[in-house]
């Protein structure tokens, strides 16, 4: 009987014991997990014509502290704008030259060791490209080429190499600026996102020009439709330079380099309706260089030179499209080229005349930057891209 009663009192005891304890952890506030961290590939075009520059870098970069640390380069002469192929296995370049030089070049990229090797090299036929584009199936590459005021298209074979040119667009005119517009200076080149048309921006004439894609998966069919173009006519001395696609697909906007504005428009199966003009440049430094739309498309940014260089800040307004100033971010000279995390944490600015990339941290909430005090020192930046890493 005693022993009865003394198992019973222990097990009393335990099952009293266990239930304080349980007790206990429901009230204690939960230890926070460690943050999880994330890698990214950093590509960098620079120019390289005063020698001070190789041609593409590639760095690390840390989506949780903002540290980028040196992965590898590979010499080419004035890598001034790149794109990645949509499975990022392959990088395309422009060489930004006089006519006798001017070319693209295709690189393979290893995602594991972030090593590029080239596999090509076309010309352009047309001086000073400046913008490269891949469109979405990853078969066509388009470039600007500023200095011929034509437009090259190029396609992709299953190695990633290129082919040799298979159109070229030629334009002619003058604009409205004697010395800036004295005759077209094609300046940028983009897809819309479901691949359909092809845009571009004539700095030279005020003009947006726009083609059917013809997608077509044969090697050496056209790929743009030539009977197609519609052009869209700008305000003069506008000089349309880069744009960018609201991730909704219903906004479109573009800015203008010698007018410093931003252009809004409602976007609609390839038709463009301009709803707004919004200053970007409020000192006439006639230098507004890029323009990037957050990854939530709640906030616009575009980049201003030659005077008071630095980012306009804009939010979005989610209803109509519609831009209010809401900052402006002072950097180092010449901000070329920024570009955005895909997570929104981070804008990096190429500042070419200061040879580093600036990286600010970005409140998703305010659209505001903050300088971290993580420079890239190189020399002659203008081009930032992202790839992800796959360690």
């Amino acid at each position: 009987m005693y022993k009865i009663i003394l198992s019973t009192l222990i097990m009393s005891c335990f099952i009293l014991s266990c239930t304080q304890k349980n007790k206990s952890a429901e009230t204690q506030t939960p230890t926070p997990a460690d943050p999880v961290t994330g890698e990214l590939y950093l590509l960098i075009g620079t120019y390289t014509s005063d020698k001070g520059s190789k041609g593409i870098y590639v760095y690390r970069f840390d989506e949780s502290s903002g540290k980028a640390d040196s992965v590898s380069a590979i010499e080419t002469t004035n890598p001034s704008y790149l794109t990645l192929s949509p499975d990022e296995k392959f990088v395309y370049a422009v060489s930004e030259n006089d006519r006798a030089e001017s070319s693209v070049s295709s690189f393979s990229f290893d995602k594991k060791t972030g090593d590029l090797a080239l596999l090509n090299t076309q010309s352009t036929e047309g001086s000073a490209p400046c913008y490269i584009e891949i469109d979405p199936s990853g078969k066509n590459v388009v470039t600007a080429n500023y200095g011929g005021g034509n437009i090259s298209v190029f396609q992709v074979k299953d190695d990633g190499e290129l082919t040799s040119l298979t159109q070229k667009f030629q334009f002619t005119g003058t604009g409205n600026d004697p010395q800036r517009q004295a005759a077209p200076h094609l300046h940028s080149v983009r897809f819309s996102p479901d691949g359909k048309f092809l845009f571009a921006t004539d700095l030279g004439l005020d003009k947006i020009y726009r083609y059917d894609a013809v997608n077509s998966v044969f090697e050496g069919q056209p790929t743009l439709r030539e009977s197609s173009l519609k052009s869209f006519d700008l305000p003069a001395q506008t000089g349309p330079r880069h744009f960018d696609f609201h991730p909704s697909g219903k906004y479109f906007y573009l800015l203008g380099e010698l007018s410093g504005q931003v252009l809004v428009f409602d976007y609609d199966e390839g038709i463009l309706t301009q709803t707004q003009t919004i200053a970007a440049d409020t000192v006439g430094a006639r230098g507004s260089a890029d323009i990037h739309l957050s990854p939530d498309g709640n906030f616009l940014y575009a980049s201003n030179r030659l005077q008071a260089d630095g980012i306009a800040i804009f939010s979005v307004n989610s209803e109509n499209g519609k831009l209010t100033k809401t900052g402006y971010q002072p950097t180092e000279t010449h901000p070329r080229n920024f570009a955005i995390t895909p997570d929104g944490n981070f804008l990096l600015v190429a500042c070419r005349d200061s040879n580093k990339i600036q990286v600010f941290k970005r409140n998703p909430e305010t659209g505001l930057l903050t300088d971290i005090h993580q420079d890239i020192l190189l020399d002659k930046p203008v081009c930032v891209k992202f790839a992800k890493n796959e360690h």
